[in-house]
């Protein structure tokens, strides 16, 4: 969200109601004039520590704040209270975008489900990663994929894969 001020919302099609639309920001870092906090329908944003002094310009904007535990190492989020958070509220299918130590995080927990990627026809060189995993000692310690489907997208190509094998929730 940082990096891109995304809106995340609903543009290409029409909808009854926006998706809520969740920002993981451990560090209350989203500033109130965040694109997503000014498109209609509601926003969460979740964090560490104090949500009612940390988020109080998120609440301004028009978000709903919550304060989550942090994981073992203290910093981040633990991922499993934000879904345990997420599926009391109702929300039983979750769209992730995210950096790579996000997008790695929810790969490794095993939360991830199916995996949707685009790719642009560009060479920008080394870019930004997929999802930062560990290196592996062995190939089959690799998160295994199917591919179920790639279409073009204008000029993009989009592939979607499904995790082989049982997904542990």
């Amino acid at each position: 969200a940082l990096a891109d001020d995304p809106r995340l919302d609903v543009r290409s099609i029409a909808v009854a109601r926006q998706p809520l639309r969740v920002v993981l920001d451990a560090r209350w870092a989203l500033p109130p004039a965040a694109q997503l906090l000014k498109t209609p329908g509601r926003a969460l944003v979740i964090g560490l520590g104090d949500a009612d002094a940390a988020g109080a310009g998120l609440v301004a904007a028009g978000a709903e704040v919550l304060a989550v535990p942090a994981d073992a190492s203290g910093q981040r989020l633990d991922l499993n209270a934000v879904l345990t958070e997420l599926a009391q509220r109702g929300v039983n299918e979750l769209h992730v975008e995210a950096g790579a130590r996000l997008n790695a995080a929810f790969l490794a927990g095993g939360w991830v489900d199916e995996a949707l990627v685009y790719l642009a026809p560009k060479l920008i060189g080394p870019g930004r990663g997929l999802a930062d995993l560990p290196a592996l000692a062995h190939l089959s310690e690799a998160i295994s994929l199917d591919l179920h489907e790639v279409t073009t997208v204008g000029q993009d190509v989009r592939i979607r894969a499904r995790r082989s094998g049982p997904v542990d929730f």
